[in-house]
């Protein structure tokens, strides 16, 4: 008898093969997919654009950071973003820049051309969060170009009280190279300071004459402006210049052989004649201080006590009488920070100029 061979189960096995194929065709067509978009979010889409800009200021690298397309802008759009188009640009550079950590980004959300990348960091102590707005700006062969459609630079806006040098992130400055005025800038005229966002920028004062603690500012939004107000403090060096200036002027007030010294804070009123010239000497000098004043300082109305003998003739019967007499008065003033550092402190009214470095 001629055996006979079926067919169907090798169609049957045929076709269990062609779609286990099919299906680990499309795993690996699935995976390549996902890779290719993780190598897309990774290296070549807007958050990754946007987290090597934030790499550039963690390294300290600001002239590259200000070469990523869109950081840069012109006057006209400061001016149009409510910011002055004199805004300095000294704060754009590596000695003023602070680190970066943890950066992460949070989301990436497409609204038409544009795409918003909310990433999160750390600058020093202070967690934030900032969203930057970017825009595809043309192709690199077959992958994407970005650019910021809003800068990530901002202003701070600083009033510095009671000094003209300061500090941001260790950068000293002198406000007259950064205000718009120069040298004519008012002690309270306030500094507009282009930055980076996002940023930490921690202003300081150490002078002769001032110091502060300082303040840090968190630059978290782009395109926006912070206003800081900076008072700072005289140094007990500058106390003591101008203790040692009060002395001075009322030490050369007692040189007067009057009962009314021209100028001083002291004198005496007598109803009769002098019958010798008074002799004035400061039996106790004021301890002064110097407080905050604007932009400038002011000694408060401090106590003291000057003494005067002279001999006085009686108008009624011209006897003479020896006075020897305690009189108390106050002293207060005005210091001036001069152009040239000095400092113009002025006692009492009308008082006297007398520049002190």
């Amino acid at each position: 008898m001629q055996q006979v061979e079926t067919k169907a189960p090798r169609r049957s096995r045929l076709a269990a093969d062609l779609a286990l194929l099919a299906v680990i065709g499309l795993v690996l067509v699935a995976a390549l997919g996902a890779g290719g978009a993780t190598l897309y979010r990774q290296f070549y889409g807007p958050s990754a654009f946007v987290v090597r800009y934030l790499d550039l200021l963690s390294e300290g690298r600001a002239a590259d950071a200000l070469r990523v397309p869109g950081v840069a802008i012109d006057r006209e759009t400061l001016q149009s973003a409510g910011i002055g188009a004199t805004a300095s640009e000294a704060l754009l550079r590596h000695s003023a820049l602070a680190p970066l950590t943890d950066v992460e980004v949070v989301s990436e959300e497409s609204d038409g051309d544009g795409t918003a990348v909310t990433v999160s960091y750390r600058a020093g102590d202070h967690e934030g969060t900032t969203t930057f707005a970017v825009a595809q700006d043309g192709w690199a062969g077959v992958t994407p170009n970005w650019r910021f459609t809003t800068s990530p630079l901002a202003v701070v806006d600083l009033t510095l009280r009671g000094a003209d040098q300061f500090a941001v992130n260790g950068f000293e400055m002198d406000r007259r190279q950064v205000s718009p005025a120069g040298a004519e800038a008012a002690p309270l005229d306030p500094l507009p300071l282009l930055v980076f966002t996002p940023g930490l920028y921690a202003v300081t004062v150490d002078t002769a004459i001032a110091k502060s603690d300082g303040v840090g500012v968190l630059a978290d939004s782009p395109l926006a402006t912070t206003p800081v107000d900076l008072q700072t403090d005289p140094t007990e060096e500058f106390v003591s210049v101008v203790q040692q200036r009060v002395e001075e002027f009322l030490t050369a007030c007692t040189s007067q052989q009057v009962l009314q010294p021209t100028a001083c804070p002291f004198g005496l009123e007598v109803s009769n004649r002098i019958a010798s010239l008074p002799t004035w000497s400061i039996a106790d000098q004021p301890q002064v201080t110097v407080v905050p004043d604007g932009g400038h300082w002011k000694i408060p109305p401090t106590d003291a006590v000057a003494h005067v003998e002279v001999k006085i003739r009686s108008l009624f019967d011209g006897s003479i009488q020896e006075v020897s007499e305690d009189v108390a008065f106050q002293v207060d003033g005005s210091v001036t920070i001069l152009p040239d550092g000095s400092a113009s402190i002025r006692i009492g009214s009308p008082g006297e100029d007398e520049p002190e470095d």
